[in-house]
């Protein structure tokens, strides 16, 4: 794979000024023209041992990402062999040595195992089993990540506790959550579960199983507002009712909100006594994380300090 860009997508830099009104300006003397991207541009300034990496690769690979803050800068690994790069906008991880890349529509892009160990320096645990799962889902595999996990390297540790959290089984962010809120409030629960009549006829396959019990709960996004989707939903239910199991089904402000009206439900399932402190952990967990506005400006000022 050549460092360059093809010719036809070459990218011109004019100090000072555009080339011309269909350009867009980047940054200072930082212009891009209709076709490409603001990261085309970058890359046009970087050393060909860059790429992007951290969340701003995360991006690049389609995985789910947290609720990160806007404004981020654009987050690059660069071997530090080469000179710093120094602009603002980027933010610049020096490396031992370049970091194994991909191309991604002309642009470099560190590799999933080696975008992962990046995230896992700055987001927190419950951020970072997202970016997992989503990782898992695309084909990235846990001896991939484990193989980026060498003792003493910054971020194996948070990886690690990530890794042995995460599912590939999770379809959406939300799904994710629901499955670590459960386990944090010690429910086993087993994700995408088939249900069946005694016949063998499928009825149902269910975001989460609360094992042991005939109980699912699942995560309602907005897609289950369509009238069409409601209504499937509806004789669903009835027909897991007819069967005996209870469905229940959770929007994202309950699991920010309401986290113990959820707890309520997971002992009832259960059978235990409800302790509404039960819920402590699992509020540490979000308060830390990107799904919090104060989470959130912990990350963008740890991601924008020099």
């Amino acid at each position: 794979m050549s460092d360059l860009l093809p010719p036809a997508r070459a990218l011109t830099v004019h100090p000072g000024r555009r080339p011309g009104r269909r350009w867009t300006t980047v940054a200072r003397g930082l212009h891009h023209p209709p076709g490409l991207t603001a990261l085309h541009a970058w890359q046009h300034v970087l050393p060909a041992s860059a790429a992007f990496s951290h969340l701003t690769a995360a991006g690049l690979h389609g995985w789910w990402l947290p609720q990160v803050p806007p404004d981020l800068p654009v987050l690059v690994d660069q071997a530090e062999a080469d000179h710093r790069t120094r602009r603002p906008g980027v933010r610049v991880t020096r490396t031992t040595s370049p970091v194994p890349v991909l191309e991604r529509d002309g642009l470099r892009v560190a590799v999933a195992p080696h975008t992962l160990l990046p995230c896992a320096r700055d987001l927190a645990l419950l951020d970072l089993v997202v970016l997992v799962d989503s990782a898992l889902r695309s084909g990235c595999t846990v001896p991939d990540i484990e193989a980026v996990c060498a003792p003493r390297r910054r971020g194996v540790v948070a990886l690690r506790r990530a890794v042995a959290l995460a599912d590939g089984r999770s379809e959406s962010p939300w799904e994710s959550l629901l499955r670590l809120m459960h386990v944090t409030l010690g429910a086993d629960v087993v994700p995408q579960h088939p249900v069946h009549r005694a016949s063998g006829e499928l009825v149902a396959r269910g975001d989460l199983w609360i094992t042991g019990t005939t109980t699912l709960h699942e995560y309602d996004g907005a897609v289950h507002r369509d009238a069409q989707q409601h209504a499937a939903d509806l004789r669903r239910d009835r027909a897991l009712t007819s069967i005996g199991w209870t469905r229940r089904g959770y929007a994202s402000g309950d699991l920010r909100d309401r986290p113990v009206s959820v707890l309520r439900d997971i002992d009832d399932a259960l059978g235990r006594e409800h302790v509404p402190e039960r819920v402590r952990p699992w509020l540490d967990l979000l308060a830390a994380s990107t799904f919090t506005a104060a989470g959130r400006t912990r990350l963008a000022r740890r991601l924008t300090r020099p």
